[in-house]
């Protein structure tokens, strides 16, 4: 039984893990590509303007 239970819990932390890199890599790449984005509007509107 004791076993059983340290399993559980091991792959309980595992997916938390898991969840919770998942969201951090989400979150890097949005925002690295509005980052993208607001860099090109920026020079469209500069070289719009001239």
């Amino acid at each position: 039984m004791e076993k059983k239970c340290y399993w559980k819990w091991l792959i309980c932390i595992v997916s938390v893990v898991a969840a919770i890199s998942a969201a951090v890599t989400t979150y890097l790449i949005i925002r690295e590509k509005q980052k993208k984005d607001d860099e090109e509007l920026e020079e469209y509107l500069d070289y719009s303007i001239q």
